[in-house]
């Protein structure tokens, strides 16, 4: 089994990524999968979508067949999202705009959300709501809001909230092993046909 995680943020050094760098250590060291891959957007490495994806653009092509083959040999997926003015950052809405052939489709993802205070739920419900239609992403019933993330999930312990910190950590396990349960079960969608893109392309 092969969990990805996407750190939505734009910015160096983010909290976002310390977060999805102790997931992708818990992934391995609770046995969760065989295999991880973390793709961050530090440095906004995607340029902004538009129709000559469509179109077989070489440049395009050329930037999104790695990413791409990383994604579809995925079984499931962490989504990292800070809240940036109560919103999801750009970066990460344009990256779902651009895997329209099935490699998100009908796998399950964990949404994990950042806040250097106490906010945090304004991503859940925007990703929710608006970045899995086209992609067929299955956000599962869990989710994590790691508030005043610069007191937790730090390697130096002194820089820990010892509370929320052993919190967090026990959260962030219990919600990623709900999502290897979920990433066994829709196997057997994927596999059915029932949900076959060539039906159907797009949500509604």
């Amino acid at each position: 089994m092969k969990i990805s995680i996407i750190s939505g943020s734009h910015r160096k050094n983010s909290q976002s990524e310390k977060v999805a760098r102790f997931i992708e250590r818990t992934l391995k060291d609770k046995q969760l999968c065989d295999e991880t891959w973390l793709f961050t957007l530090e440095g906004n490495p995607l340029p902004l979508w538009d129709e000559s994806i469509w179109e077989g653009n070489p440049e395009w092509q050329a930037r999104l067949t790695p990413i791409s083959t990383q994604l579809a040999s995925s079984d499931g997926f962490v989504v990292i999202a800070p809240e940036w003015h109560g919103q999801v950052p750009a970066g990460l809405k344009n990256f779902f705009l651009m895997w329209g052939k099935g490699e998100l489709a009908h796998k399950p993802a964990l949404i994990v959300t950042v806040s250097s205070a106490d906010g945090g739920a304004y991503p859940v419900a925007e990703l929710r709501m608006s970045s899995y239609k086209n992609n067929r992403l299955c956000y599962i019933p869990e989710q994590v809001i790691v508030r005043n993330v610069e007191s937790v999930l730090n390697d130096d312990p002194e820089k820990n909230n010892p509370d929320a910190d052993g919190y967090f950590r026990e959260r962030i396990a219990y919600a990623l092993g709900v999502l290897k349960e979920y990433a066994l079960a829709l196997r057997e969608v994927r596999s059915s046909g029932a949900a076959s893109l060539e039906v159907f392309r797009n949500g509604m």
